[in-house]
């Protein structure tokens, strides 16, 4: 990876997975992979599918400790930590960006990076040594999420890494009906997904649960592919919403593992 930067940084949806993600043959490898080709950033904000509050707040600007919203795995994926230094700076122009226009915003100082944020971060820096924030999602709206997208865009010309972490596919409950193997749903959704984004169709993924085939099945809640409207925000915003690429597809466990990096 290159010395940090003050140059535009692209914008970034992933995958994030769950704490197990660790023991992949494949997908951490992919995601450090993917973290060599950027250039350094100057901090890291992100995004992530297990945060809704509102109105949109702002986590830890110092380090606490990690959020460990999961339930029922093995006691070592409980002791995992990530140390990464605190942003007071980012999160002070997240303040000016959102409040200037009316957006409230409020600060949570005792959370932590949930696992939406640190388990893909442990995988693509894992020397912790870039300032990270976390904000939420204050509605799972596609147009309003996109809005908070274009609003953050400045920070890109910071250097500033902004991360939207969801999943491409997301339905726990279907997969524990199905066998082995990738559903119909989830293939058939990241497949439509996947054109989409290569068509530039951004009217159709902001109307995905209407427009996608198996949409409301592959998200019967619709917060995992939420993120990916606040990168595709801050991509418009800077001119590079049509610059995207797929770095990551297949499945993992089911579920669709496409991430997609705009600039």
């Amino acid at each position: 990876m290159s010395a940090t930067t003050s140059e535009r940084m692209p914008a970034l949806y992933l995958s994030h997975g769950a704490p197990p993600l660790a023991d992949d043959p494949v997908w951490p490898g992919q995601l450090a992979a993917w973290s060599a080709d950027l250039p350094r950033p100057t901090a890291i904000l992100m995004v992530s599918a297990h945060w809704e509050e509102a109105p949109l707040a702002v986590g830890a600007v110092r380090p606490v400790p990690l959020v460990y919203d999961f339930w029922g795995f093995p006691e070592h994926y409980y002791r995992v930590t990530y140390d990464a230094p605190g942003a007071p700076a980012l999160a002070e122009s997240v303040r000016k960006l959102l409040r200037a226009p009316g957006t409230p915003v409020q600060d949570i100082p005792d959370r932590g990076l949930d696992h939406g944020a640190y388990v893909p971060l442990v995988e693509m820096f894992p020397a912790a040594d870039i300032p990270v924030l976390q904000i939420s999602m204050p509605t799972l709206d596609p147009v309003r999420l996109m809005d908070i997208g274009r609003k953050l865009a400045p920070l890109r010309d910071e250097g500033v890494l902004i991360v939207g972490s969801g999943f491409f596919t997301h339905n726990l409950a279907a997969l524990r009906h199905t066998g082995a193997g990738v559903p119909s749903w989830s293939s058939e959704f990241d497949d439509w997904g996947r054109q989409a984004l290569e068509a530039r169709d951004w009217d159709g993924l902001l109307d995905f649960l209407d427009k996608a085939p198996a949409g409301r099945y592959a998200h019967p809640r619709t917060e995992h592919f939420a993120p990916l409207f606040v990168t595709m925000g801050a991509a418009e915003a800077g001119g590079e919403l049509d610059a995207q690429r797929s770095v990551i597809d297949g499945f993992w466990l089911g579920m669709a593992k496409r991430s997609v990096q705009f600039g």
